[in-house]
């Protein structure tokens, strides 16, 4: 491995330097979010901590490297806890293999155990999930599962790919298509903790934080949708689900139809209600690994569960 330049700079990322993180997203993607989105995502200062995470630069003090974690609540064996979610990596292209993503992870969750929080947790692709556990020693609890259900509809969605000034005009038709079906809520409360499981504790502070996301909450009949609206339906969580489960799902994905979408995606752990009621319909497919790493010894982490709307990506 080559070794990284002497006169690397880390720094704590902050309000005052994460407009450097939007500008190493786009030499790593070729694409940036909206202006203000990182901003928004880091600052969990409902958590009492924010900000977690470093940025790496050159000698011309350009980023070149990200490591954070997103602080959140977590429901664990009756009480809160602080924890926090492994989110942002990425190296630029000119400086991978110099172990910057390890470095700048040690940095962090040094940090977390100086912030207090207790535990970190992930959902790393299959590219990023051998450093974790390899180099940076997390393990695994279980792999979530992924039910992709196929919707027969004009394929509105993929069009506007193609015609990028069609956009506007699909979004004004989706909210038009949804206004009948749309709901105040900001979110929903976590389904696996009325499993009786451990999770995110969703409080009003929380969905308020996570508006940062475009997400919205439909009803369907008695049920409620936390869902968002990007190549598909995607479904974060359900909550109020009645016995008359599959009529529902039949008419959730017929408003999937009329949206344009070519299917509705949900992803959540084994063993919970969800599951269950999904794979009664659908089969599954392994997604992603749920990692942990303790800050403090003695949190364990066996009945911590989790819904696609507890990732930071939706």
């Amino acid at each position: 491995m080559t070794n990284p330049p002497d006169n690397l700079l880390i720094e704590r990322l902050s309000a005052e330097n994460i407009g450097d993180l939007a500008a190493l997203h786009q030499a790593v993607y070729q694409h940036s979010p909206a202006a203000d989105y990182f901003l928004k995502k880091y600052d969990t200062t409902y958590t009492g901590a924010k900000y977690i995470g470093y940025l790496a630069y050159n000698e011309l003090r350009q980023p070149i490297a990200f490591y954070g974690v997103i602080p959140t609540l977590l429901w664990h064996e009756g009480k809160s806890i602080l924890a926090a979610q492994s989110a942002d990596t990425m190296t630029h292209p000119g400086y991978r293999g110099l172990g910057l993503f390890t470095r700048l992870a040690n940095h962090t969750y040094a940090l977390c155990k100086l912030e207090g929080v207790c535990l970190v947790f992930g959902f790393p692709n299959q590219n990023s999930l051998p450093g974790f556990m390899n180099k940076l020693n997390w393990h695994s609890t279980e792999v979530m599962e992924r039910f992709e259900i196929p919707v027969k509809a004009l394929p509105l969605e993929k069009i506007t790919h193609k015609f990028a000034w069609l956009k506007p005009v699909y979004r004004r038709y989706q909210q038009w298509v949804l206004k009948s079906y749309l709901q105040p809520e900001p979110g929903l409360a976590n389904s696996v903790l009325t499993d009786g499981f451990d999770g995110v504790l969703r409080n009003d502070q929380y969905l308020k934080y996570k508006t940062y996301s475009d997400t919205q909450v439909i009803q369907i009949d008695e049920s409620l949708f936390w869902i968002k609206l990007q190549n598909g339906l995607y479904v974060g969580d359900i909550g109020n689900v009645r016995d008359d489960w599959g009529v529902i799902l039949g008419k959730l994905r017929r408003l999937a139809g009329k949206l344009g979408m070519s299917a509705v995606h949900f992803q959540v752990s084994p063993g919970t209600t969800l599951h269950r009621l999904f794979a009664a319909h659908f089969e599954s497919r392994p997604s992603y690994h749920i990692i942990f790493k303790p800050i403090d010894a003695g949190i364990t982490t066996n009945r911590i569960k989790f819904t696609f709307a507890d990732i930071d990506i939706f």
